[in-house]
């Protein structure tokens, strides 16, 4: 049986492989600790599984709206205004199976055949596959010597016209660099003269961060940023819940209707 091309182009998950390989070598008695999988090493605490339980009990197991469910799409826009003072309604936030199908949703949303998309390296592995399934084509951008950060120099570099898109990914998987306000606020000035360009910030590891170090988002540089910005979370990493599949976006009510879709 022929395969589509675009299927033909994704290449199989190295994170993957390489936990598949972590699992081998711990079942062969060996002393492993991975470093594959952006997994907390701690259970789901256990009021979320009681929380759980009690919602299969009592038959909350219907279909949900493609959307989420109102409730916790209020709850999701509540969180961004109480921790980040960004003001969102519940219509600007969309629910799925995971952030990395949030990503997905807005690439598909946003990206035509041989558009670009503005990659900084090193990367997850996921951006580029999604890129290369929409049609896109990935540009990478080398941070190796100015610590893992993208700046304004190299991104001014990296627009074209063809541009559509930007992964933002801080903190950063899987480097771990942090981009202070100043720093986001000199790539937001760079962003800003291109209104077309979408931002996806990709801040799915928001808790997971030391050193008295707090996250900012891009969004919270400027109203014009804000308006060209996709946040992207869930509940894999600061809840201890990869398995669970939860994840949102959170975008300008034309992006969300779209991912809505």
């Amino acid at each position: 049986m022929k395969l589509a091309n675009r299927i033909i182009k994704v290449k199989p998950s190295s994170t993957l492989a390489l936990v598949a390989k972590e699992k081998d070598l711990k079942a062969q008695g060996k002393d492993i600790i991975g470093f594959g999988a952006g997994e907390p090493d701690f259970d789901t605490p256990e009021h979320i599984k009681q929380a759980c339980i009690k919602g299969l009990n009592s038959g909350n197991t219907k279909y949900n709206p493609t959307e989420g469910q109102k409730r916790l799409r209020e709850i999701i826009a509540s969180r961004l205004k109480s921790e980040y003072n960004l003001d969102y309604g519940f219509e600007n936030v969309i629910v799925s199976c995971g952030a990395k199908h949030s990503l997905f949703n807005v690439i598909l949303a946003v990206c035509q055949e041989n558009d670009e998309v503005i990659i900084p390296s090193p990367y997850w592995v996921s951006y580029v596959e999604m890129v290369n399934l929409a049609g896109a084509v990935p540009v990478f951008v080398d941070t190796l010597a100015s610590g893992f950060k993208l700046t304004p120099q190299a991104l001014t570099k990296a627009i074209t016209a063809r541009t559509r898109a930007i992964f933002l990914n801080y903190p950063s998987n899987p480097t771990g660099a942090v981009m202070s306000r100043n720093e986001l606020a000199a790539i937001a000035q760079v962003l800003v003269k291109h209104p077309e360009i979408m931002i996806i910030s990709d801040e799915i590891y928001d808790k997971l961060i030391f050193d008295g170090l707090k996250n900012t988002s891009i969004a919270q540089i400027s109203e014009a940023v804000k308006k060209q910005t996709v946040i992207v979370n869930g509940v894999s990493k600061t809840y201890a819940m990869t398995g669970w599949r939860i994840g949102w976006l959170t975008a300008p009510l034309d992006i969300a209707k779209a991912c809505g879709k």
